[in-house]
């Protein structure tokens, strides 16, 4: 049975994240573009293997990517998931260079038993962030009847913040041995605002500021389907095939037009959004309990999405990524053996343009340890990643993000004997 004080944990926990999906995950002026930064949300055990989760069925952490991995969960296990994460970013530009932190409580999930060949997960996680805060100065001339040429500063302010979130439930079911297959349901919402101000330093104007503020509303449903082939090739070696679908959907977005001074008005748009088909395969190769590679591929159809009614502003977005674990000895003795320690790598396209063009690829490598405690089955993860956005011709961002997560994973189901 659910313990009472366990359960009014995960209340609370929820409702923390809950009040926190309003702050900003980054600071990137690339955030400006679409529906902001689109988050691929892993574990820092994911994260720490670039990312890799199509293909993962692990029955100690829970894995929202590919909801056919839900039936591996033990059916005395309840499983908890709580993730943090930290990023430390230096942005350059022909012009200068700028560093920012920023940091915030990224995800909840939770998994348990149903049956023995049906589990069940639910959560909170995020979709995408909008978070950037710049500026650039110019002059106009003024026009007068005196032979003086008089000019007037005045800047331009760009700012971002919010983003959507996605509240998400899902079954696995286990068929014929040696499958699975498995549905996520979502309920998406938020609010992606994006600011303009033009401020002039000077008297000759009878309004000195104007404001523009854009914002896309969303209210959304979307599905996710998931199938997994497992099977022992031999003695110590074991495949793990997966794939994931997403079809093409409405994201039923309101836009809404603020300007306040010149002139001060509101005006609601009821314009065309789309999340993108969605398609994904991945693998892994676990030998003897302790060597497992990851490999996963993803393709997004933005190109084909409705953006603002159109389909001319969002391109498609590819990501390849490849991971590896390695532990000593999960059966060991010394704490030391059962340490996992991982790495990874990943290649993704920027799903938006800048004037037209798609940019370079991003990039990013990883590292990361899990750390199981002591007196249970709950494990501690890190993970931090390098990786780069942009190009420097135009804005570059590199950065080193922190990932910590931890899995909580106990018997609330076990029946003890008298």
């Amino acid at each position: 049975m659910f313990k009472a004080d366990r359960l009014f944990l995960l209340i609370v926990t929820f409702l923390i994240f809950h009040s926190s999906v309003a702050q900003n995950n980054t600071n990137s002026p690339y955030t400006r573009f679409g529906y902001g930064e689109i988050v691929d949300v892993n574990s820092s055990e994911q994260r720490a293997m670039g990312g890799v989760a199509i293909g993962m069925r692990n029955g100690s952490s829970i894995n929202p990517s590919n909801p056919a991995s839900y039936s591996v969960v033990d059916s005395t296990t309840f499983m908890f998931d709580v993730g943090f994460t930290g990023l430390l970013s230096n942005f350059s530009a022909p012009n200068g260079r700028k560093t920012s932190f920023n940091s915030n409580l990224e995800y909840i999930n939770m998994q348990l038993p149903i049956t023995k060949w049906l589990g069940f997960s639910a959560g909170m996680l995020p979709y995408s962030f909008s978070g950037y805060n710049f500026y650039d100065t110019d002059s106009i001339q003024i026009p007068d009847n005196s032979s003086t040429d008089t000019y007037a500063k005045y800047t331009r302010g760009y700012n971002g913040s919010g983003g959507i979130s996605q509240i998400y439930s899902g079954f696995g079911v286990k068929f014929l041995k040696h499958f699975s297959v498995g549905v996520n349901a979502y309920y998406m919402f938020g609010n992606v605002n994006n600011t303009r101000t033009l401020t002039f330093d000077t008297e000759s104007f009878s309004a000195s500021q104007s404001i523009q503020d854009n914002v896309i509303s969303v209210n959304s449903f979307r599905l996710r389907y998931g199938l997994q082939y497992f099977q022992t090739l031999k003695e110590n070696h074991d495949l793990s095939i997966g794939v994931i679908f997403e079809n093409k959907s409405p994201l039923n977005g309101q836009f809404i037009q603020y300007n306040v001074a010149i002139p001060s008005d509101t005006i609601t748009y009821n314009q065309a959004f789309e999340t993108p088909l969605t398609i994904g395969t991945g693998v892994n190769y676990l030998y003897n309990n302790k060597l497992s590679l990851s490999a996963d591929f993803m393709l997004q159809q933005w190109n084909k999405a409705l953006f603002f009614g159109k389909t001319d502003s969002l391109s498609n977005r590819t990501k390849i990524a490849l991971g590896a674990e390695y532990i000593p000895n999960p059966r060991g003795n010394k704490y030391t053996d059962r340490i996992r320690y991982r790495v990874g790598l990943n290649l993704s396209d920027p799903y938006y343009k800048i004037n037209g063009n798609n940019l370079n690829k991003n990039f990013g490598i990883s590292f990361g340890i899990g750390l199981p405690l002591r007196t249970s089955s709950t494990m501690v993860n890190a993970a931090i990643e390098y990786g780069k956005v942009g190009e420097k011709s135009l804005f570059r961002e590199d950065y080193f993000k922190l990932t910590f997560n931890a899995t909580f994973n106990e018997n609330w189901f076990f029946k003890r004997k008298l």
